[in-house]
């Protein structure tokens, strides 16, 4: 793993680059998470001959973080600013959640820079509903805790985690937060910059948009509740198979686990292995 910067859109922009070959997968996190979020999927050999660049999206990781700019437009422009400055004519796009709308928004305004799509548990049925299954990893930010072990405290007591618990997915969490000089921790995300970033998937019509994707496309659907008690999957299984109606190339895969532990522990080796057929195959 090597950490790498690119200066793009006005801003620097982190990224962390695993294996090489010819071919070139772009991943892309959820709406508060960042780069570590595929640490499960490369630990499982996703970046066996193959070029994988991890992004933190701006305001999140260890990118800039500019008080405005975090529109789906704003967001693409970061990422095709990165395409140019890294001599990416096209590539490969994935993303997980908040990562696979803008997969989605990218696939279909820029169809000349992506040849194809893997779609991480990401909705095209956006409405404020999800704001209640995603609060708690909302409610983490803004606040500062006295520790790290204080941190992945609150963390391993969100209803996520319940009775499971992988270590990899610390290296993700570890990222996340900054080191104050008296020894507390915090969040990186600045609540204000995912507000906007949420208000920004509002405005657009994905149920009009994602039709006119043309790219072959792979969308892995996490099969178990998410969120507080009596939550459903973020994608429930109806959802996922109307979204990839909507793809005229596309298929679906349902991989066990919820919205983010499916990217880690046992079910990491399973979405490896999906994405790297779809990839010998599309």
């Amino acid at each position: 793993m090597t950490d790498c910067y690119v200066e793009t859109n006005g801003i620097r922009l982190h990224y962390l680059e695993h294996g090489a070959g010819d071919q070139t997968l772009i991943l892309t996190h959820g709406l508060t998470a960042n780069a570590h979020s595929f640490d499960g999927l490369i630990q499982s050999g996703l970046a066996d001959d193959l070029r994988v660049l991890s992004v933190d999206l701006r305001g999140r990781g260890d990118s800039d973080k500019p008080d405005t700019g975090y529109a789906m437009a704003d967001h693409a422009a970061d990422l095709l600013g990165m395409f140019d400055a890294l001599g990416l004519d096209h590539v490969t796009l994935g993303g997980h959640s908040f990562g696979g709308l803008l997969t989605y928004f990218l696939a279909a305004n820029h169809p000349d820079r992506v040849d194809r799509c893997i779609l991480l548990d990401a909705p095209v049925e956006v409405h404020e509903g999800i704001l209640d299954q995603i609060q708690p990893s909302l409610d983490r930010l803004g606040k500062t805790l006295p520790s790290w072990e204080h941190y992945l405290d609150l963390i391993k007591s969100m209803p996520y985690y319940d009775g499971w618990w992988d270590p990899t997915i610390e290296a993700f969490y570890r990222a996340d937060v900054q080191d104050n000089a008296n020894g507390t921790v915090q969040a990186r995300s600045h609540p204000g910059h995912i507000r906007q970033a949420v208000e920004g998937t509002l405005e657009v019509d994905w149920p009009q948009l994602v039709p006119t994707i043309d790219q072959p496309t792979l969308f892995l659907r996490a099969t178990d509740p998410f969120g507080p008690p009596g939550s459903s999957p973020i994608v429930p299984e109806d959802q996922g198979k109307a979204t990839v109606e909507r793809i005229r190339n596309s298929r679906l895969e349902s991989i066990p686990g919820n919205h983010i532990t499916y990217l880690f522990g046992s079910s990491a080796p399973l979405v490896v292995a999906a994405i790297r057929e779809f990839l010998e195959h599309a």
